[in-house]
């Protein structure tokens, strides 16, 4: 695939950089993805020029019958494929999804409780370094030390003593299916709103691979990229008539002006894609390579989090092989594999550091790769982080791998 972009040469050439970096390497970041060509085209169609605040016949600048159009079908396909009768698909992004959430349903100084950061949960979700963790006070449950499982017990226990007005569940790095049912008897108990946030999952859910945060959540987040494989961006999901009017004049005027048209028109083709027969079978086998992964680095003597996968990821505890996450991460990316380091549950490392990194197959599957060539990347792995073999010769491999895979062609 060539893009051209007349006499700027310089974007040109960085453009073409990082299709060579995708091409010849092996993205193994658990929240990245390749959006298909329909997705893009429409990305960076014409629909960019046309402003468009407001929602559709409710505008506040004339000229918007099309991208009107646009934005209703995107909204019904989201509608349909979630299950769910109300969709905003006008947020920018799952952080600013989510704080459109907070604007809606809190004042500030109100309780969230959510999963800390170093156990998987999202800096939106109220880290204290950013606004949200300004503007309301943040509380957290934790993992159960032995399983590294969710333990309702202890979010119940948190949840009775700070009394939230809201409870987050839906995380960033987190391999386990999500007990919605669960968290809602515990909201109920305390008068509290329950946000699923499936930025993550959103596909896998798509798919009806994992439990529908409806009808235990009051409101749902999701980004559109990762499993979902659309356009970088954000949305809402509701059932409740109450609180999706509230969510509207969160996002618009009280979070955004005007709305990416653009990028919601990606998001309607990406909502298209999601509901065919072969997204499904491609999300089963994103489930299948994560599983095989997480496997055959077991076997190997690397320790998984919580002892496997449910979902597209898994976090890997690198102490037993005496490294941080941010060397694996620079080993692995010398030898032309993409990952993040991440905190594991109890991580003694800072957050600059880590003692793991997060591993994901949504991006390598889109590539059609299957489980033979997940034991190949095991290997890889191996090689590099274990056996202490040198990245450059291992990233001919690997290159070796992915042009049996192209992306672009």
């Amino acid at each position: 695939m060539s893009y051209f972009f007349g006499e700027d040469k310089e974007v040109e050439n960085i453009v073409h950089s990082e299709i060579s970096r995708l091409e010849e390497g092996l993205e193994l970041i658990a929240s990245e993805n390749v959006a298909s060509k329909n997705v893009m085209l429409a990305q960076g169609s014409p629909l960019t020029n046309k402003y468009a605040e407001g929602y559709p016949s409710k505008r506040y600048y004339g000229g918007c019958e099309e991208v009107d159009k646009v934005e209703n079908l995107a909204i019904a396909r989201a509608k349909s494929i979630f299950n769910c009768s109300y969709a905003n698909v006008q947020p920018h992004s799952g952080s600013q999804a989510n704080q459109a959430v907070y604007s809606a349903l809190l004042e500030p100084g109100d309780t969230i409780l959510s999963l800390s950061l170093s156990d998987g949960g999202h800096l939106s979700h109220g880290h204290f370094v950013t606004q949200v963790g300004k503007i309301f006070k943040i509380s957290n449950y934790s993992l159960n030390e032995k399983t590294e499982l969710i333990d309702f017990d202890k979010v119940k226990k948190v949840a009775f003593e700070v009394k939230p007005k809201l409870i987050i569940c839906g995380y960033s790095n987190y391999s386990r299916k999500i007990d919605f049912s669960s968290f809602r008897d515990i909201a109920d108990q305390v008068g509290a709103y329950l946000l699923g946030d499936i930025a993550h999952i959103s596909g896998i859910v798509a798919a009806a691979k994992h439990p529908s945060p409806f009808p235990y959540c009051h409101i749902a987040t999701t980004t559109t990229h990762k499993t979902l494989r659309g356009p970088r961006g954000g949305m809402i999901l509701s059932s409740d008539r109450d609180i999706s009017e509230k969510i509207d004049k969160a996002v618009f005027p009280g979070m955004q002006g005007g709305p990416l048209m653009h990028v919601i028109a990606a998001k309607a083709v990406a909502f298209g894609e999601a509901a065919k027969p072969s997204f499904k079978e491609y999300i089963n086998q994103v489930l299948k390579n994560a599983k095989c992964l997480s496997r055959c680095l077991s076997e190997n003597g690397l320790r998984i989090v919580s002892g496997g996968t449910d979902n597209h990821l898994f976090s890997c505890d690198l102490r037993n092989w005496k490294l941080t996450g941010k060397e694996a991460e620079a080993l692995l990316g010398d030898a032309g594999i993409t990952v993040n380091k991440n905190t594991i549950p109890n991580d003694p490392q800072s957050p600059f550091v880590t003692s793991g990194v997060r591993i994901g197959t949504p991006a390598v599957t889109t590539r059609g790769m299957r489980e033979a060539e997940m034991k190949h990347i095991s290997d890889f792995i191996v090689k590099v982080l274990k056996e202490k073999a040198d990245p450059k010769k291992i990233k001919n491999e690997v290159l070796e791998l992915c042009q049996k895979f192209p992306l672009y062609t």
